[in-house]
């Protein structure tokens, strides 16, 4: 879909210096869900075909991506967080009955670099966490899927992007849904850790999902305002 809003803009559908058309418009025309349309627009976003304007929308600056060709498309932010949340709540529940004093011990040590002032630090102890669960599990498979996970995250330029607009919006990770996973973990309770981690991740989810709604919000709070204006009743 993402490619398709990108030859609309190509062939000048969707004109320069105009205002991309409404999420829900959007999600109707392709019959897609409103996430799927936001990991699209994000795409168009990193190939520098759109530029988001807070208060306003999104604009068509560009028709052809910088650089002349677009980004490689990996998995979107949402479907990831999705993946995550579906694989390392098992692996966190697994990880309960199995999890020693050193990674216990580890997983401590991982709090304490979440509350680094550092995004690149606190991200970095954040991504090791959920290594340190998923390798407790002593599951060869469920280690390679969670690693598999996080090196996209790494590859994908949306993910950078939509990681990047959270921590502008004061998203950081939340050392009090960890420290809940930590506690289920050294209670040995494996229902309480997997629904901690389901808990968390979802979330995550939840914030990204908040801080690409905050544009259509906005959107719509404009055009609500312009209309009280224009039926206002002077004194």
């Amino acid at each position: 879909m993402a490619r398709d809003l990108a030859l609309r803009i190509f062939n000048a559908e969707f004109e320069i210096g105009k205002r991309l058309p409404a999420e829900r418009i959007l999600s109707e025309h392709y019959r897609v869900s409103r996430p799927t349309i936001r990991e699209a627009i994000i795409a168009l976003e990193v190939d520098g075909l759109v530029q988001t304007r807070m208060g306003t929308g999104i604009y068509v600056v560009s028709r052809t991506p910088t650089g002349g060709r677009a980004a490689p498309l990996d998995m979107g932010p949402f479907e990831l967080l999705e993946a995550r949340r579906a694989i390392e709540g098992e692996a966190c529940a697994i990880a309960a009955t199995r999890i020693g004093p050193d990674e216990l011990s580890e997983l401590e040590a991982m709090l304490i670099g979440m509350t680094a002032a550092d995004p690149a630090a606190s991200e970095a102890a954040d991504e090791q966490f959920h290594l340190i669960i998923a390798r407790a599990s002593e599951n060869s498979g469920i280690v390679a899927a969670v690693e598999m996970l996080f090196e996209s995250r790494h590859r994908s330029p949306q993910y950078r992007l939509m990681s990047d607009k959270a921590h502008e919006a004061g998203v950081f990770p939340r050392v009090d849904e960890h420290r809940s996973i930590l506690d289920a973990l050294k209670a040995r309770d494996a229902k309480a850790a997997r629904a901690g981690m389901r808990r968390h991740l979802a979330s995550v989810l939840d914030s990204f999902m908040d801080t690409t709604a905050d544009m259509e919000v906005q959107r719509v709070h404009d055009c609500v305002s312009r209309q009280r204006q224009r039926y206002a009743v002077n004194d």
